[in-house]
C-alpha cells in the first residue's frame, strides 16, 4: 500500500518546523515526520495520483465511487485502486491483497463494505483487509474464450440488498449468504463469451432490472417475473446508464446516447450536439445536468443544448471513462492514460501524474 501526501501539507509543516527551530533551538526528536514520497513536495499544491506501473500512454481510470465517510475510491487499468481521503491518496495493489491491478467496478454495499469487480473476480475491502469471494459458477457452463478469469464487469445492489453481478460467465445474484445465476438469454452471444449477456446492470425507481452489453441485440428488462428485450437503436447493443429525475433511463454505446421515456426512445449523437458518437459514461448532477463522457471529451445538456469540454478546457486526454459528483458538487473526471481531473465549475483541474 502505497501512500501519496499532499504536496501543501508538506510543505507548510516544513516551514513551521524551519520557524520553530530558528526560534526555539534544535528541534524535538519526537516531533511527527510526514511519511510520502520526497518528489511530491514540489510542483502543485494538490496531491495526485500517481502512476507508477506500466507505459505513460496506456491504462485508464475507468471506476469512480464516493463513499459514506467522504472517501474517493478510483479504479485504474494496471495500477489497481486509489483511496483518496481530501489530504492524500493512498494505492492499493496485489501487494496489498486486491486479486488484480485491474479494476473494472466498485461499489459500497449498505453495510459500508466495498466490493471490487476486476479480471480475476470479486475482492471485498471492509475498511482494514481484502477478501477474495469465489462465485460459484452455474453447472454445465459451457467453456468462454477467457475461461482462465472469472472478470467481473459491474456490480448493483438493488433496493432489496442483494448484490448482482455481470460477469464473463453470466450474472449472478449474492443474498449475503450463496450466489445464484440468473440467466438473461440462453441463447444470447454476449461479450468475449457466449455465457453472458450484460456488462452492466441498472435498477430503475419500479424496481425493474436493466441489463446491456456489447453483443446483444438491444437491451433487457426484468420486471420480477419476465425479461422484455428493447432496442434502442435497431438490433444495436445498449448500455444501461442511469434513470434521471425526471423517471428517464438513460443508455449508451459507440453509436450515441439513448434516452428511454417509458413508451419510446429518443438518439443523441454527434449531430446533436455530442462530440463523439462513442459515449461510455452518463452521469446526471446534483443539478438535473446529464453529462456524457465519449471519445472525444465531455458534454454537459441541460435539457435543451449541450456544452462541451476538451483539451482547451484543461483535459490533456479527451478518453473520458469515469465520471462522478461528489458530494460538494465537484466532478471528478477519469480519462485514458491514467488521468485524472477535478471540474470545479471553471476548469479541469490535473489530479494525475506518471512516475516510474
Amino acid at each position: 500500500m502505497k501512500k501519496y501526501f499532499s504536496q501543501a501539507r508538506v510543505f507548510n509543516f516544513l516551514i513551521l518546523l524551519l520557524f520553530g527551530t530558528a526560534c526555539n533551538g534544535p528541534a524535538k526528536k519526537d516531533v511527527p515526520k510526514e511519511k510520502g514520497s520526497e518528489s511530491n513536495i514540489l510542483s502543485v499544491a494538490h496531491p495526485k495520483l500517481i502512476k507508477t506501473i506500466g507505459s505513460p500512454k496506456y491504462g485508464n481510470v475507468q471506476s469512480a465511487l464516493q463513499d459514506k465517510a467522504g472517501n474517493l475510491w478510483f479504479g485504474t487499468t494496471e495500477n489497481g485502486l486509489y483511496k483518496y481521503d481530501g489530504k492524500s491518496f493512498t494505492q492499493f495493489l496485489i501487494t496489498d491483497g486486491l486479486n488484480s491491478n485491474n479494476i473494472n467496478a466498485i461499489l459500497e454495499d449498505k453495510d459500508g463494505k466495498i466490493w471490487i469487480g476486476t479480471p480475476a473476480g470479486i475482492s471485498l475491502y471492509d475498511g482494514k483487509t481484502f477478501t477474495k469471494i469465489q462465485i460459484s459458477l452455474r453447472k454445465n457452463l459451457p467453456p468462454n474464450k477467457y475461461k482462465k478469469t472469472q472478470e467481473v464487469f459491474s456490480i448493483m445492489q438493488d433496493r432489496n440488498g442483494k448484490l448482482w453481478f455481470a460477469t464473463i460467465d453470466g450474472v449472478y445474484i449474492y443474498d449475503g449468504k450463496s450466489f445464484t445465476p440468473f440467466i438473461i438469454d440462453e441463447g444470447g452471444v454476449g461479450y468475449m463469451s457466449s455465457n453472458n449477456n450484460a456488462e452492466y446492470i441498472l435498477e430503475d425507481k419500479a424496481g425493474n432490472i436493466w441489463f446491456g452489453g456489447r453483443g446483444n441485440k438491444g437491451v433487457f428488462r426484468y420486471d420480477g417475473k419476465s425479461i422484455t428485450n428493447l432496442k434502442p437503436n435497431g438490433d444495436n447493443w445498449a448500455w444501461p446508464a442511469l434513470q434521471d429525475k425526471n423517471g428517464n433511463i438513460w443508455f449508451s454505446n459507440w453509436s450515441g446516447a439513448y434516452r428511454y421515456d417509458g413508451k419510446s426512445f429518443t438518439s443523441f449523437t454527434k449531430s446533436n450536439g455530442l462530440l463523439s458518437d462513442s459515449v461510455m459514461r452518463i452521469i446526471e448532477d446534483k443539478n438535473g445536468n446529464i453529462w456524457f463522457g465519449g471519445g472525444g471529451g465531455i458534454c454537459r445538456y441541460d435539457g435543451n443544448s449541450f456544452t462541451c469540454f476538451t483539451t482547451k478546457d484543461g483535459l490533456i486526454n479527451q478518453g473520458i471513462w469515469a465520471i462522478l459528483e461528489d458530494k460538494t458538487g465537484n466532478l471528478w473526471v477519469g480519462t485514458r492514460e491514467t488521468g485524472l481531473y477535478l471540474y470545479d465549475g471553471k476548469t479541469f483541474i490535473n489530479y494525475s501524474e506518471y512516475k516510474h
